[in-house]
This record gives C-alpha cells, structure tokens and sequence, in this order.
C-alpha cells in the first residue's frame, strides 16, 4: 500500500511511499491519501498525525502522467453526457487529500524529508507545523507547466506568510531551499535528516500532554476566525471558550495542577 498509516500511541504517521513515481498521486493514492485522513479524524485514541514521505521526496503531487489525463478523460465524458462517469470518478478524493475543505481539527504535523511540490505544496499548507529536513526544497511549479494550483495554495499561502514572499512563490514558479523557506515563514524548524522524524515525533508529544479538546477547539477557532471580520472571530471565540470550560477535561487540568501531577486526560 503506497499510502501508510501506523499508530504508535496517540499519534498516527501517514506516510506516502510511492518512491517508483516520485511520491507523486494518481487516483487510487489520491483516494488513499483522502481515505487516511478521515480515518485519523474519526479515530477518537488519534491525537496527532504526522505526514511524511520516503526517500529524497515528500510529496510531488498529482501525476501527470496519468491524474490529467484521467480528469480530462472524465470531463469529456461528462461533456457527451454520461451521467455514471461523476459517480465513478472520486471528484473530493484529490480535496481531501490535501486538506482543502475538510473539516480536521486534530493537529497535523509534516515532517519534510525532500521535495515538496505542486500538490505537496498544497499538502503542506493544510498542516499546522512545518518541520524539514536541510535537504528539503519547496516551490509551487504549476505555472511553470502551464497549470494552476488549485488544491488550496493560492488562497492559503498568502494567508500564511507574508504576501511579498507567498507571490514570490506563486510568480516565479521556481524550488526554494528549506533555509529559504523557513525565512519566508513557511516553516516550523529545519533539521538535519536523520533527525526529522524524532524531531516531528517530539512536537507530536508536546502537543499530546495538552488537553486534546482544548488543542482541537483552538485549532478549530484559528481557522474559522480567518474567515471572517476580527469582530466575528472575537464573537466565535466566546462560544469555544464555553464549549471548552464545560468538559471534564477543563476541570481536571486545574485540579492536576493544584495537586502537582500530571493531567489524565479524558477527551470529554
């Protein structure tokens, strides 16, 4: 299976291993990509997920040998009216996969091992912590071939970094350094190869001696206040706050804390 997902406590690593086409997705990866996601989300022992890939690639995204060419095949299809070939093509798969218009509240650590491209571009701007390797490189190269980046990029990237340096992405089209990216804030922190994993591995950790609703409530507020005014944002803050303060998490961490142990966790 080129989409791997193992389970080491609470944390879960999706892995894309299709090393013999450069990590790249065609539908059947796509849908296994997408099918990964959702099983973390509805896994209620899943806290953190880490997404990564083998070898010298994380993620190249769509393959282009065989991905357009089976969207366009589709298209043409619907174009003469064959209403069956909508239901037979996963339209959502490749949406899904990169974490464009799916609702994930759980934290999502990558873990950048080499090149991070088009729709590992794509990937990448769905997830909350950015960890590379020194060899890593990044660049959104759909225009360079005559395409457009449709999984999310051109609306999350100038969101996340500074505007000069999301267009300095977009226009040029060209690969970046890990170092670069990191300047340009896309990044979390750059290590050295062989320590990627661990170092990913240790946010993962970090962020599991949290309270998991109060981490998924304040994820789900940061992303729902983009959406909309500052004052609309305060507005949704509030509600969160009360869905938080009523769990039996939000009693247990302060009595942890006066009693000088560590919290137990319930999730409810």
């Amino acid at each position: 299976m080129a989409i791997r997902y193992e389970q080491d406590g609470l944390v879960v690593t999706i892995t894309i291993d299709r090393p013999e086409a450069r990590n790249s997705l065609d539908i059947e990866h796509f849908v296994g990509l997408a099918g990964a996601w959702k099983r973390f989300r509805d896994d209620d022992s899943a806290w953190v997920a880490i997404v990564t890939g083998v070898e010298d690639v994380f993620c190249v995204g769509a393959d282009l040998k065989s991905f357009v060419p089976a969207v366009t095949a589709q298209v043409d299809k619907l174009a003469a009216g064959d209403e069956q070939a909508l239901a037979d093509f996963p339209a959502d798969a490749g949406l899904v996969a990169v974490l464009r218009d799916f609702d994930l509240y759980k934290p999502v650590i990558a873990a950048v091992n080499g090149i991070c491209v088009a729709g590992g571009m794509e990937l990448l701007g769905g997830c909350d912590i950015r960890i590379a390797s020194t060899e890593a490189t990044f660049g959104v190269l759909e225009a360079r071939r005559g395409l457009f980046a449709g999984g999310g990029t051109t609306a999350r990237l100038p969101r996340q970094i500074a505007f000069p340096y999301a267009m300095e992405l977009l226009l040029l089209a060209e690969r970046v350094p890990a170092s670069r990216a990191r300047e340009m804030g896309l990044l979390n922190t750059i290590v050295e190869p062989g320590d990627l994993l661990g170092e990913a591995r240790r946010w993962a950790d970090r962020i599991c001696e949290n309270g998991p609703l109060a981490v998924r409530a304040t994820k789900e507020a940061a992303l729902k206040g983009l959406e909309g005014s500052l004052r609309e944002a305060y507005d949704q803050e509030l509600g969160y706050a009360a869905r938080v303060f009523a769990t039996e998490d939000a009693r247990e961490g302060p009595a942890a804390f006066a009693e000088k142990r560590r919290p137990v966790w319930q999730a409810r």
